[in-house]
């Protein structure tokens, strides 16, 4: 068994003198890219629109669609971590049980921030919660029925 597993190290050894890593691949660069990144000054509630609306072109798709996406998560993660269900707050929003995918959530935050100006400064946050609470608002919690005797 030693035999096989120094081999196998043997060999792994052996191709990562021949491995070039893709970055190295491509030649040396300066450092920055020649297209700036929209996902560099997400900032306020258009900022995060412009990076979740599959509409815009001209950028990074796939590098905005991961932010966006990640925003997104993390929010919501920490919306949950702060409002767990039957905890002593109400959360700020409640998500069905069968919600939206995440990358449905980006794109309705989109259509949202389009038809919402007025927020369009205010934190990305702030408007990313404005939008949850008017989608997924929660139900009043129903009144308790007095115990029968």
């Amino acid at each position: 068994m030693r035999l096989v597993a120094t081999a196998a190290l043997l060999g792994l050894l052996g191709t990562t003198t021949a491995f070039v890593p893709p970055a190295a691949a491509q030649g040396p660069r300066d450092g920055r890219d020649s297209e700036a990144s929209v996902t560099d000054h997400v900032r306020t509630v258009s900022d995060l629109a412009a990076v979740c609306d599959p509409r815009v072109r001209g950028m990074r798709r796939l590098e905005a669609i991961a932010y966006c996406q990640g925003f997104l998560t993390a929010a919501g993660q920490y919306h949950a971590m702060m409002f767990p269900q039957g905890g002593p707050v109400r959360p700020l929003f409640c998500v069905p049980g069968r919600g939206p995918s995440i990358a449905e959530t980006g794109i309705g935050f989109a259509g949202w921030a389009r038809s919402n100006p007025v927020y369009r400064e205010e934190p990305a946050l702030d408007g990313f919660l404005r939008y949850a609470q008017a989608q997924f608002p929660c139900r009043d919690a129903p009144a308790r029925r007095p115990a029968r005797r």
